[in-house]
């Protein structure tokens, strides 16, 4: 038994044991399997989670979805009815977690102006990789990426050495924003569109960090007394740095992770940005996992009772595709929901923060490993 079993368990369940099956329709899931399998045909399989599901367990339903594709909801769930087993994932302790993101619309200027001042970063050239086999001895194992230099590889400078200034001068910049609250909140987010004076929409995304780990400034805010915990949200903390502007500094910089971006291309606005999955994201249907765990491109079920913002009332019982991951997103049972792109879905994403259940739809034959 590997250390990812220890922590949770598979459970078989049938369809009809998921609550909220039967009103949902994945139908809209159809282009997203798509282009996961555009992917898988020509270019590399996603990378396998400890779990042990791989991309060509994925390549049977993805093949099945490209000539079935529903006329409407009933079409779309008996497909996965026939298609893939139910497996509910069932922590060792406590219960599955969800969250939200979205993708921000920021102002930007191509040049540095007195109002546009703070940029975003491209990777650096002296930013690498870290494998098991050039990691340094003693350097925490969860660094991904590290600062090479002449004397060799360690940490990488932080967000408050960067914000002082240890990229100037190089070129780097892609853009710059009127708020480093903004830039801030697009690290935390991992991508963004752009919108220059000129009315030009623009994207970036995810291109490396500097490798220190993701600390919440949410939690550090309760932690020192500023909000309370029921009342944290992205609008609290955004309203709390709006009127401590003399504190923002230190608050931002409590969380030392740094993020770099590289431009996408701009096809189609009404799709999100192209995430971990090198696919586009889906608003609502398209969510982060742990990828240490899970493998990209497999659906899931979550089931939220009491999360209500998203549906109208009704709690959240959704058909997902695993396309994205996060540091924050850490656990079997943890996700992240893609709520779309702009100032609506960033409302709607902001004070996600739910139990949920979650259950995997693994198709039949790789299922029967687990059952």
């Amino acid at each position: 038994m590997n250390e990812a079993s220890r922590r949770y368990r598979l459970k078989p369940v049938g369809f009809d044991e998921l609550p909220g099956w039967q009103q949902d329709d994945p139908s809209s899931l159809w282009p997203a399997m798509a282009d996961c399998l555009k992917h898988l045909q020509n270019a590399k399989p996603y990378r396998s989670g400890s779990l042990g599901l791989s991309a060509p367990d994925l390549l049977p339903l993805l093949e099945a979805a490209a000539g079935a594709v529903p006329q409407d909801a009933s079409e779309a769930r008996h497909f996965f009815e026939a298609q893939c087993q139910v497996l509910q994932i069932i922590p060792e302790h406590g219960s599955g977690l969800v969250t939200a993101f979205y993708e921000p619309e920021v102002e930007v200027s191509a040049r540095p102006d007195d109002v546009y001042k703070y940029p975003f970063y491209a990777r650096p050239h002296d930013l690498v990789d870290l494998t098991e086999d050039n990691r340094p001895s003693g350097m925490d194992p969860n660094y991904a990426f590290a600062l090479a230099d002449a004397d060799g590889l360690k940490p990488y400078p932080d967000r408050q050495a960067i914000d002082l200034g240890y990229l100037d001068s190089r070129g780097l910049e892609i853009a710059w924003a009127k708020s480093k609250v903004d830039v801030f909140f697009t690290h935390v987010q991992g991508a963004a569109r752009l919108k220059y004076p000129d009315g030009h929409i623009a994207r970036i995304t995810y291109a490396a960090k500097a490798g220190h780990p993701f600390s919440g400034i949410g939690r550090h805010l309760i932690e020192l007394g500023e909000i309370r915990e029921q009342d944290i949200s992205m609008q609290s903390i955004r309203a709390w740095l709006s009127s401590n502007p003399k504190r923002v500094d230190e608050i931002l910089w409590h969380n030392r992770s740094y993020i770099f971006f590289r431009e996408a291309e701009v096809t189609d606005l009404t799709r999100g940005p192209i995430a971990a999955a090198k696919v586009p994201l889906i608003a609502g249907r398209s969510l982060a996992v742990d990828r240490t765990i899970h493998t990209f491109g497999f659906p899931f079920f979550v089931r939220a009772p009491g999360l209500t913002r998203l549906d109208g009332g009704r709690d959240f019982s959704r058909l997902m595709l695993a396309l994205d991951t996060g540091s924050a997103i850490v656990g079997p049972a943890r996700g992240d929901i893609f709520t779309g792109s702009g100032p609506e879905a960033g409302d709607r994403a902001g004070a996600v923060r739910n139990a949920a259940d979650f259950y995997m739809l693994v198709p039949k034959q790789a299922a029967e490993r687990f059952v």
